[in-house]
């Protein structure tokens, strides 16, 4: 287990860097102590890492929004509580692979402002962040698409 999560360090940091220049290099030995600057990355480490995967990301996504618990009920819909696949890459859509993970956020509409605000899209956490952000701002419009799945829920909706 400690080779898979270093491995799945090693390759998330070459993807999504370490988010700071005074984070200490990732080390490998024996007793392994890895530190890791930016939290991000920890959390897509422990989906890729952790068995039960969709399990640990549903407790993830209903805790973020147990004020807002239509968004857990869209994102079941939207992913079945997937943000990355079995081949370590973040979820794409199927109809259109520009929106990403749990929350099906399109990048197309959505990454330019997403990066405005500080916030990574392809990580579990900016992905519910960003979800949270556009529903305060539009309510479930975004995810209309999939309504006919999550619109039963609509009643625990507060917009």
């Amino acid at each position: 287990m400690i080779e898979l999560t270093t491995s799945a360090i090693i390759l998330l940091s070459m993807f999504y860097g370490t988010g700071s220049a005074e984070a200490e290099p990732i080390k490998s030995s024996p007793a392994v102590t890895i530190t890791v600057a930016d939290q991000n990355i920890v959390d897509n480490i422990a989906l890729i890492a952790t068995p039960g995967t969709s399990k640990t990301v549903e407790v993830s996504v209903r805790e973020y929004f147990k004020d807002t618990p239509i968004l857990a009920e869209i994102s079941r819909c939207e992913s079945a509580f997937r943000h990355i696949g079995t081949n370590g890459e973040i979820i794409r859509g199927k109809v259109n692979r520009g929106d990403i993970g749990v929350m099906q956020i399109n990048t197309y509409y959505h990454e330019e402002q997403a990066n405005k605000l500080g916030i990574d899209l392809m990580t579990l956490r900016g992905n519910l962040e960003y979800a949270k952000q556009l529903y305060d701002k539009e309510g479930t419009a975004p995810w209309q698409s999939s309504s006919k799945c999550w619109n039963k829920y609509v009643t625990i909706s507060k917009k």
